[in-house]
C-alpha cells in the first residue's frame, strides 16, 4: 500500500464513526479534518479527481466510510461464528452478537445500513444503492447459510430461504431501532426471543 493509499483509509477509516454518528448532512468537512488531523487540501488531494467537485469529495468519503463501517460489522459477525459449526447455532450466534452490542454497537452510532438508509434515499443516489446492495449481501449471506446447513441435513428442505432472510434481517433490524431510541436493551430482546423460535422452526 502507498502512503497515498494509507493516507486515504486513514481518512476514510476516521470518517466511518462521524457519518455514522452524525449523518451526510450532519457531517462537514471540518468534521473531518478534526477526526484526521489533516488540512482540507490534505483531504481533498487524497480524492479529489477530474470532474469531482468539493461536494463530490465529501460523497466519495461518506461512500467509502460506509462500506468501511458495514465491513467492521461483517467481520466482528465472522469474527464470533467462525468457530461454530451447526447452522442454527450460527445463525443465533449473530442474534446474541447484536443482543450484547445493541447499545455498544461495532461502529459508533449504532447500525451503518440503518442509519444511512432514509437519509441516502433522499439525499445521496450513489449511497442508496451502496446500502441497498449491503442488504443484498447480507440476504446472499443468509440464503447461502441455509443451503449448506439443507446440504448438511441441519435445516428442512423446504425453508423458503429468501423469505427468512428476509424476516431474519427486518425483525434484526427492528429491534435494533427500538432499542436505540428506548435506550434499551429490553425492545430487542423481545425481537430476540422471536428471531430464536423462527431459527428453531428451521429443524428437520
Amino acid at each position: 500500500m502507498t502512503k497515498s493509499e494509507k493516507t486515504r483509509q486513514y481518512i476514510i477509516e476516521k470518517s466511518a464513526a462521524i457519518f455514522n454518528r452524525k449523518g451526510y448532512s450532519g457531517t462537514s468537512m471540518t468534521d473531518i479534518m478534526e477526526a484526521t488531523g489533516l488540512s482540507k487540501g490534505g483531504i481533498y488531494g487524497n480524492f479529489k479527481r477530474e470532474g469531482l467537485d468539493k461536494n463530490g469529495v465529501k460523497d466519495e468519503i461518506a461512500i467509502a466510510a460506509f462500506e468501511h463501517a458495514v465491513q467492521q460489522v461483517y467481520d466482528a459477525i465472522r469474527e464470533r461464528t467462525a468457530v461454530i459449526e451447526h447452522t442454527l447455532d450460527k445463525l443465533k450466534a449473530v442474534i446474541y452478537f447484536y443482543r450484547e452490542r445493541v447499545l455498544n454497537p461495532p461502529v459508533e452510532g449504532g447500525c451503518p445500513i440503518q442509519n444511512s438508509s432514509v437519509e441516502a434515499d433522499d439525499m445521496l443516489p450513489e449511497l442508496r444503492e451502496k446500502v441497498q446492495a449491503a442488504i443484498t449481501e447480507w440476504e446472499r449471506r443468509i440464503v447461502r447459510l441455509l443451503e449448506k446447513g439443507i446440504e448438511k441435513g441441519e435445516v428442512k428442505p423446504n425453508v423458503d430461504k429468501s423469505e427468512f432472510a428476509t424476516l431474519f434481517i427486518g425483525t434484526l433490524e427492528g429491534g435494533i431501532l427500538l432499542s436505540r431510541v428506548q435506550h434499551s436493551v429490553k425492545p430487542f430482546e423481545v425481537m430476540a426471543r422471536q428471531l430464536v423460535f423462527m431459527v428453531e422452526n428451521l429443524r428437520p
